[in-house]
């Protein structure tokens, strides 16, 4: 991106890499965040990572052994802006609209034996060094290709609706599984699933790991390349995920899939 290109507008450069234009003026939020919470918040989100099944009061105290005085009630509000918590309900990610409908777990016992039976999607807490980003990505079960993904500086349905917009340019899935956040429960959401009669199926409550292939996923963008890179800005973060995720599908060699790539598997 060039926001000094006179040849081809922001608004083009934007659409030509799949990039929304409000992300490229995005700030990275919340601004109101001090340097020593963010900083709290990224260790949090690496903490988490490692041990999903760690809730507030562990945190508080791993934190406590690494020399961060801090209570577990000021854990509880960061990992509420996070939109983690131990592996079960996520505050934040998921919280579900009670007016929304909400559709049964659909993949006990299914045997996954092909590309394009199951995708499934989620969100996920990006650190920054003045703030964070949210991302949300599209994984097929099978191949673990990642089919689309998108940031927000807010959890609002916006991007997860673009995100799905993106994907099903690329195809269609016989069943689509999400958890329960708002996000995906909203109308305008499930509309185009509904559409296409592609079966809905959601994460029983409580049950974070109905949706384990997409938290392998969140581990290997996180540990892979988040934790070993500084993204000071959305465009250079939103650049960096692109050649991550670029990476991930055609030359990231994965043993569930017999040391195949993605893409090998998902376009065989």
């Amino acid at each position: 991106m060039d926001p000094e290109c006179s040849k081809i507008s922001i608004q083009r450069q934007c659409e030509l890499i799949g990039l929304n234009r409000s992300s490229w003026y995005y700030q990275a939020s919340p601004a109101l965040e001090s340097p020593e919470n963010l900083n709290l918040m990224r260790l949090i989100d690496e903490q988490y990572t490692r041990t999903p099944f760690y809730g507030s009061r562990k945190i508080a105290a791993w934190l406590n052994e690494q020399g961060f005085p801090v209570n577990r009630k000021r854990i509880q509000r960061l990992m509420r802006l996070m939109g983690i918590q131990a592996v079960g309900p996520k505050p934040g990610t998921s919280l579900r609209n009670k007016e929304h409908k909400v559709y049964p777990y659909l993949l006990n016992g299914v045997d996954i034996v092909r590309p394009n039976q199951v995708w499934s999607t989620d969100i996920t807490y990006c650190p920054m060094p003045q703030g964070f980003m949210y991302l949300v990505a599209i994984i097929d079960w099978y191949s673990r290709y990642v089919v689309s993904w998108e940031l927000s500086n807010t959890l609002d349905a916006d991007f997860c609706i673009h995100a799905l917009d993106r994907a099903l340019e690329r195809g269609e899935p016989d069943i689509f599984n999400t958890d329960q956040g708002c996000q995906f429960t909203s109308n305008d959401f499930l509309a185009p699933l509904q559409e296409r009669e592609i079966r809905i199926s959601m994460d029983g409550k409580g049950r974070a790991l109905d949706n384990i292939f997409v938290e392998r996923l969140w581990r290997s963008v996180k540990h892979e390349w988040l934790y070993t890179h500084e993204f000071k800005t959305v465009p250079e973060l939103y650049t960096g995920l692109d050649e991550y995720f670029e990476f991930y599908n055609t030359e990231r060699l994965h043993q569930s899939l017999s040391y195949k790539t993605p893409q090998a598997i998902h376009f065989a």
